[in-house]
């Protein structure tokens, strides 16, 4: 079956099949949020989730994102999420703790970070890109500082682990002056009342995570996680994707039949770790492509 009678058949997969959308149209930037919503609109006119791989910045050394993130957009990847590097990442599991901690070795900063995706546009990456931090940093830079420069660099949003929707006010308005979406995060233990704040607080998409606990992968999903999404989608509009634990083909296909993205994080860390430098860029978009199923379609 090609990619496009896939698309026109209903049939549910994961993985970008078409050009990222443009950083300029009619002569004007196009905000981050639109971006991101146009990368989830693309996915779901193609009868699929859209597929948002993780790697942090400076893991396993500070070359790797330039080499890496194109062959992620060219092998399948709607959106690129980078881990912002921080000396303590409550939510992550040793996987994504240990990349964490290479990349402090390796001097990468916030700025650092900026000037990663800064080059990474100029060498014509498109795809939506967002970080994931904490909030430590942010604070320190200021949250109006941290908005312009993600849009002076073409970040189009971010994920602060750490910070509660209660907390996270001043960092909405200073990305909404700029375009920047601000991705909030629910978990299977989130209340309603906690849902419903992360509906009028998060703008892009919203980050369920998949499973009670920390980043890493695991053998299986959450058996009710169904039930969960059933319940972020009764109070969220936006698209919701689904992270934590997801590492195999068959984990990728279920969640993208419930959810609109799916975000693999620790299983591309330790892929990265596990490579050689030369063979880093290929192997990571091999793993891609066994992760959506495209290493299988022989007949296309």
């Amino acid at each position: 079956m090609s990619r496009q009678q896939a698309a026109g058949s209903g049939q549910q997969g994961v993985g970008a099949h078409s050009s990222p959308p443009s950083l300029e149209r009619a002569g004007q930037r196009t905000t981050g949020v639109a971006r991101i919503s146009a990368a989830f609109a693309r996915a779901k006119a193609e009868g699929r989730a859209a597929f948002i791989p993780y790697i942090t910045v400076g893991h396993p050394d500070r070359e790797t994102v330039a080499a890496v993130v194109p062959a992620l957009v060219a092998a399948g990847a709607d959106i690129i999420e980078l881990g912002v590097p921080f000396s303590d990442p409550l939510a992550d599991g040793p996987v994504v703790q240990r990349s964490t901690q290479a990349a402090l070795v390796n001097g990468v900063t916030l700025d650092i970070c900026f000037d990663a995706v800064r080059n990474l546009r100029n060498a014509g990456v498109t795809a939506p890109i967002v970080f994931l931090g904490y909030a430590n940093p942010i604070v320190q830079k200021g949250e109006e500082a941290f908005a312009a420069l993600c849009a002076r660099a073409g970040v189009d949003g971010v994920i602060v682990a750490d910070l509660p929707p209660e907390e996270a006010g001043d960092l909405r308005a200073a990305c909404d002056r700029h375009g920047i979406a601000v991705i909030a995060m629910l978990a299977p233990t989130s209340t309603e009342k906690r849902i419903a704040q992360v509906a009028e607080l998060a703008t892009g998409f919203v980050y369920c995570v998949g499973l009670t606990g920390v980043t890493g992968p695991r053998d299986a999903l959450a058996t009710d996680l169904s039930g969960y999404l059933a319940r972020v989608r009764a109070t969220v509009s936006i698209p919701i994707a689904v992270g934590f634990g997801i590492s195999r083909p068959e984990h990728v296909a279920s969640v993208g039949a419930m959810a609109d993205g799916v975000i693999v994080g620790s299983a591309l860390v330790q892929r990265l770790d596990d490579l050689p430098p030369t063979e880093r860029a290929s192997g990571a978009a091999d793993f891609v492509r066994w992760l959506i199923g495209e290493g299988r379609r022989t007949e296309d």
